[in-house]
């Protein structure tokens, strides 16, 4: 069995997927190298930086896994592989922890420009005066999508003192309430109350572009929107605008519609503040994304 991994993976998952056949480690390959590799192997292991799409998928002779170590499967076209027969497996608990942590830094570096005030004196400044920031103590809170990233972003934020609303149409009211959450009828609704909104939803046709400028434009003027789940849920345009014309506070991003971003006028705003896709980027999130997907196959083949 030829187990293919495109993207780095913890070793202990390696060393799992060893048990099963012979592992090939091939990252950063060009679309043209991944259509060769691809016609031999009986396993596929991503995380995101590999795109599985159909053309990939139909190179695919042999092909019955693929694996993304990892929360979501938007980069690997799962309706493809389900017509070829192919298994798509995750790990949708491995980085619960890590991207919520991420959230709660990146809502405190907003609050408290914190990366702005760091490359001001390492420029030999201090000018205290222009980051005074605000205390998130007391304000609300909106999280978009309690699943179970939403929720840990939940306890902490309630930790922090923070009053809590969220929108999600998949949990009860019962649910919401038994994490501290007041849930709301609508999006525009918990963006007209929140000072800080926070995205944790998957992206989809019906996600798409989930806050645009209609929604901006019913936040609060002091509003910081904070996007540590899919790029593309917000128009980015329309952000651009709102950011540039001082409409909203801030926003911090760990994700972005184009990944790297190539010429985003996002990145030349000081009231932006953004990560390289961070969210999973811990030694026990990725040992955890590993190792529950090649459980998940050593499973798989030692019952089939």
């Amino acid at each position: 069995m030829k187990i293919l991994i495109t993207d780095p993976i913890h070793e202990d998952a390696i060393n799992i997927l060893k048990e099963l056949g012979d592992v090939e480690v091939a990252t950063n390959l060009s679309k043209e190298e991944l259509l060769e590799k691809i016609k031999d192997a009986d396993i596929l292991i991503v995380r995101s930086g590999t795109k599985v799409d159909r053309e990939v998928i139909e190179h695919a002779k042999k092909l019955k896994i693929i694996g993304r170590a990892g929360v979501g499967v938007d980069n690997i076209d799962v309706e493809a592989a389900t017509e070829k027969g192919i298994i798509v497996v995750n790990a949708p608990d491995s980085s619960s922890i890590s991207v919520a942590e991420l959230t709660m830094g990146l809502i405190l570096a907003a609050a408290r420009n914190i990366p702005q005030a760091n490359n001001s004196v390492k420029k030999g400044e201090w000018d205290r005066k222009r980051f005074k920031g605000i205390e998130i103590y007391g304000k609300t809170l909106g999280i978009i999508g309690l699943g179970r990233i939403g929720q840990q972003v939940a306890k902490r934020a309630k930790a922090f003192g923070m009053n809590l609303v969220g929108y999600d149409p998949y949990i009860s009211k019962e649910k919401a309430e038994s994490i501290g959450v007041k849930l709301l009828d609508s999006i525009e609704e918990l963006c007209k109350v929140s000072d800080i909104i926070t995205l944790h939803v998957p992206l989809t046709p019906k996600t798409k572009n989930l806050i645009g400028e209609k929604e901006i434009n019913l936040m609060k003027k002091n509003a910081i929107i904070v996007n540590c789940a899919r790029g593309g849920l917000i128009d980015e345009k329309a952000l651009y605008k709102a950011l540039k014309d001082k409409k909203i506070k801030a926003a911090a991003l760990y994700v972005f519609e184009e990944e790297p971003p190539k010429n985003n006028p996002l990145l030349e705003l000081d009231n932006v503040i953004c990560t390289p896709h961070l969210g999973a980027s811990t030694d026990e999130a990725q040992k955890s994304a590993g190792k529950i997907v090649a459980e998940q196959i050593k499973k798989y083949y030692l019952e089939s």
